[in-house]
């Protein structure tokens, strides 16, 4: 199979002089891969150089055809049309010209002809038919804007798409939207995501880590299988080497030790005279000749356990992963944690968002909240922490909540880490607030850092440490589409946390995988 995109001893290193990746060599082609790997390791990076917006440090990135990328944000300029989003405004312009009789030599040479019926191909096959190309591309919602962008591929034709977190923001049908076009793409796609319904439908996963990139053929499942038998032959494999050091140090120890024992012995007979002088001597002799050998056979086997242990360890990445328990809730088993009872709530223009909405979480009971785009979720979201008022209807908040929302909009930009959660949680001294946030794998000076500085992925972690490590934890977390921008390792502490926790979850959430993960059952559904 040919490649569109190589990598050949592709090394970089990010602004702060960290290495990313050193010598790394990799093809794609016309198959279906999944990049995956830690927010940080330079996944996003690493399409940036394929796109040729960044250089190398070292090696080459050869592109062999035509190459388009979905972006994983998308912001449209000031004032740009739907077709400036899809990038058909000049060829568009191009063929009015041609028809209007106004056309240079330059137009008629690249006029496409076909593009005006891909784009209504293009624009139907991602459910916006209805939207007009010169519509402000701002006016679009996030979920529409990254569909416009998918029919922009469409319409581009290119050999290799590359996407960044496709799925990210999008509701389910915008989420079967990506998933149908990459089914039915018949290009090269690599598509960075930590989506897993989506990855199931790769060819192949790449993962990339601080050792560099492995290449798992098949599917996430079969990926999550390989990675965690991997895993554990690795670190059975380090144990052994660790014991055989120690097994060698101690029996290098040992001989010394016995050594040591008889040269003490030959010194008593010295002094006692019992031997002749000549015999005494040839013993010294045979004992420093022992000594010498035993001390190069013991330099030998201590640089083979040495070198064993090396390789062992060459094969484990060291990372500090997330992992964490929360504390006890204290909720008990009737309580009632939220209530509504006929809500209706509408803007003051009179604008309708939700009616008749009814819904009850007693003690532990956890609730998914579903829906797409526009159909009120973030509302419910803002009535069930009283952040609003319902017009109609009646809500009732009987424990304390905390909210995580997809920005963790409880942090402050201009605060540390220290200070967000000092603040948050106000009874929390010093040591209490640094034991926290470690917990979530911001240590020492990492919890000096501004959360303006932090990905969304570190944003997402450090709210959770502000709300689940207070003094009293609340009795209802809600989560809004909390695996956003988590990596897999990351969603699955956050999963298995949350599978432990004795409170309530009410969740918004279109990621399968997470609700079924966490011990959601029930699930209310808005604009069906």
């Amino acid at each position: 199979m040919s490649s569109f995109i190589t990598l050949e001893g592709l090394s970089h290193a990010g602004p702060d002089g960290r290495v990313l990746f050193e010598h790394l060599t990799l093809a794609f082609g016309r198959e279906k891969t999944g990049l995956v790997g830690r927010n940080g390791v330079g996944k996003t990076t690493l399409l940036r150089l394929m796109r040729g917006e960044l250089a190398a440090a070292a090696g080459a990135v050869i592109v062999a055809g035509r190459i388009a990328i979905l972006r994983q944000q998308l912001r449209p300029l000031p004032r740009a049309s739907v077709a400036d989003l899809l990038g058909v405004a000049e060829p568009l312009a191009r063929l009015a010209r041609i028809e209007a009789g106004e056309a240079g030599q330059g137009d008629l040479e690249a006029a496409d002809w076909g593009l005006p019926q891909r784009i209504d191909e293009a624009l139907g096959e991602m459910g916006l038919a209805d939207v007009t190309l010169d519509r402000p591309a701002e006016t679009l919602s996030g979920g529409q804007a990254t569909r416009a962008a998918l029919a922009a591929l469409l319409i581009a034709e290119p050999d290799m798409i590359l996407m960044d977190e496709p799925t990210n923001n999008l509701d389910a049908e915008g989420r079967a939207a990506v998933a149908g076009l990459l089914e039915r793409w018949r290009g090269g796609a690599l598509v960075v995501s930590h989506d897993r319904a989506l990855l199931r439908r790769m060819d192949r996963i790449v993962e990339l880590t601080g050792l560099g990139a492995m290449v798992y053929g098949g599917n996430y499942d079969l990926y999550a299988a390989c990675k965690a038998e991997a895993e554990a032959a690795a670190q059975r494999e380090l144990d052994h080497a660790q014991l055989a050091l120690a097994r060698t140090e101690r029996g290098i120890q040992q001989t010394k030790e016995r050594k040591a024992r008889a040269d003490a012995a030959g010194r008593r007979s010295r002094a006692r005279n019992d031997m002749p002088k000549l015999l005494l001597n040839a013993r010294a002799e045979r004992a420093e000749n022992t000594g010498e050998r035993q001390g190069r056979i013991a330099d030998r086997l201590r640089l083979e356990a040495e070198r064993d242990l090396a390789d062992a360890e060459a094969r484990i990445e060291r990372v500090r992963r997330l992992a964490f328990d929360l504390p006890p809730s204290g909720l008990p088993e009737g309580k009632l944690a939220l209530a509504f009872e006929d809500v209706a709530f509408a803007w003051p223009d009179g604008t309708p968002v939700l009616a008749d909405v009814n819904l009850r979480l007693v003690g532990p009971d956890r609730l998914a909240v579903t829906g797409p785009n526009g159909a009120g979720k973030t509302t419910l979201i803002r009535l069930a922490t009283g952040d609003l008022e319902p017009t109609a209807g009646r809500t009732r908040r009987g424990v304390p909540a905390a909210l995580l929302g997809q920005r963790a909009s409880m942090l402050r930009d201009d605060e540390s880490l220290l200070q967000n959660f000092r603040r948050l949680n106000p009874e929390a001294d010093d040591n209490a607030a640094h034991a926290a946030l470690a917990r979530f794998v911001f240590r020492n000076v990492i919890a000096l850092k501004p959360a303006g500085a932090l990905s969304g992925g570190e944003r997402l972690r450090a709210a959770l440490a502000c709300a689940l490590m207070a003094t009293r934890p609340p009795q209802l977390i809600i989560l809004d589409e909390p695996t956003n921008h988590l990596d897999l390792d990351s969603i699955a502490a956050v999963e298995a946390a949350l599978l432990a926790y004795d409170g309530a979850l009410l969740v918004v959430s279109h990621d399968r995988d997470f609700l079924a993960a966490v011990g959601v059952e029930r699930e209310l559904k808005l604009g069906g």
